[in-house]
């Protein structure tokens, strides 16, 4: 598809950087032969090679479209779903850190990201830009290796497991964040480990440092650590002393972020800086329900024919859904062709099932996890009930939530081979339809890249 818009992608200047990664695989490879020649013990690749593998094949997916959607010609914000993409490339790959919204939501954010950025660059010959590219798409690829964790210490079969990861990474929201430089796929990131870290029942200490990133990218997204926490662990004395902590380092490292980074933007304790964000308050409305439930349900899964606005800026806008804005109705996108429509509709299906089979297990099994997704969900639900002029930006924060939630009530068909055979069938519908989502960003963009 990307070699249809050559003002988009130039084949020669990723096969080179591709070829970079392709050298850095094989000194990989070579260094994993080696170990096992002498007996070195490397039980985690060992034991999760199909998810590494798996993840790998969806690095390769992103990777390729993140350096197509982010190059320096997007140079303006909200092309992509109401996303900042100009904005977090400008402050995660070059020396110009400033938030020009000056906004006080996201505390820490640079001090946590731009290392990462500093040492992907390194397999880049210094470049960040391709290194905040490699990160992005990392960050999409461990979000579908950690969904396959995650389920393979539920159940026992191997391609179930597997089945449930690709779903994940192919979803319309997974594609697109992992695609855009946001902060969004690194909060998904961030939710999933803390999920991992609390299966494996590990210390406080690691939690808090989870916790911390959390809310050091994005405030309001510490509320889904404290809901795991909490749901999961049921230990009140627990989540108090986690949030404690918590509370006790964020000023000092907000204080720390600003001294490395003067005036890049307010301090999250200072609430007249929070005014700027009332463009982005609507009323909650009925029909914002209906269309937010629409969009949490099924558009971050399956993608619709998405909106294509003209409006203020030079390109025409790829948009999910639309708030009301001065006094123009609310717009949301509709599955239009057989094949979204069919999909969606499979998916649908798929998801009645999932709450059927929850509804007849409520109290044959330890409900714990799912009870906290269903939490995580209502927590989305009602924050953007009122907040986001396309909501579909914030899909990632629950996405996730969802497909697990599915994925822990289906296995009990996870052995049987005609539901296999069904998650297959949809995926390669998925893939197909969601695709064609990536078609119209990339045919949609190239109308204003000279």
């Amino acid at each position: 598809m990307a070699k249809q818009f050559p003002r988009l992608f130039e084949a020669e200047t990723i096969s080179i950087v591709i070829g970079q990664w392709v050298v850095f695989a094989l000194a990989f490879l070579i260094l994993f032969a080696w170990a096992k020649s002498k007996n070195f013990e490397i039980k985690f690749i060992k034991e999760n090679w199909g998810g590494i593998l798996l993840a790998s094949i969806f690095f390769s997916i992103y990777f390729l479209m993140t350096s197509i959607f982010n190059q320096p010609t997007f140079d303006v914000d909200d092309i992509f779903f109401d996303s900042d993409a100009f904005l977090w490339r400008r402050r995660f790959a070059t020396e110009l850190v400033r938030d020009y919204y000056f906004r006080p939501v996201h505390p820490f954010v640079l001090i946590i990201i731009r290392p990462l950025v500093s040492i992907s660059s390194i397999f880049f010959a210094g470049n960040t830009l391709y290194g905040t590219f490699a990160l992005n798409a990392f960050a999409g690829a461990l979000c579908v290796f950690l969904v396959w964790y995650f389920i393979k210490h539920f159940v026992n079969n191997y391609l179930y497991t597997l089945l449930i990861a690709t779903l994940f990474g192919a979803s319309a929201a997974q594609l697109v964040f992992s695609a855009l430089i946001e902060t969004y796929i690194f909060l998904a990131t961030t939710a999933l480990i803390f999920l991992v870290l609390v299966l494996k029942d590990k210390p406080l200490f690691v939690l808090v440092i989870t916790g911390l990133v959390a809310f050091g990218i994005t405030i309001s997204n510490f509320g889904q650590t404290v809901i795991a926490h909490f749901f999961i662990k049921r230990s009140i004395k627990q989540i108090i002393i986690y949030g404690l902590i918590v509370v006790a380092f964020i000023v000092p490292l907000t204080l720390l972020h600003n001294f490395i980074y003067p005036d890049s933007q307010p301090y999250f304790w200072d609430l007249t800086s929070y005014q700027g964000e009332g463009h982005n308050q609507f009323p909650p409305v009925p029909q914002r329900a209906n269309f937010l439930g629409r969009v949490m349900v099924l558009n971050s899964i399956v993608a619709p024919e998405p909106l294509i606005l003209q409006e203020e800026i030079p390109f025409l806008k790829v948009w999910m859904f639309r708030a009301s804005i001065k006094k123009e109705p609310m717009r949301l996108a509709n599955y239009e062709t057989l094949l979204q429509n069919v999909t969606a509709y499979a998916w649908l299906g798929l998801v009645i099932l999932g709450g059927i089979l929850f509804l007849k297990n409520i109290h044959k099994q330890d409900n714990r996890y799912q009870i906290t997704f269903i939490i995580i969900l209502l927590f989305n639900f009602a924050l953007h009930m009122r907040y986001g002029k396309d909501v579909f930006l914030y899909s990632v924060n629950w996405m996730y939530a969802l497909i697990l939630f599915l994925a822990l009530a289906w296995k009990e068909f996870a052995d049987k081979r005609w539901f296999q055979i069904t998650l297959l069938t949809f995926i390669l519908l998925l893939c197909i339809n969601n695709a064609q989502l990536i078609l119209t960003m990339l045919s949609t963009s190239a109308l204003h890249i000279k």
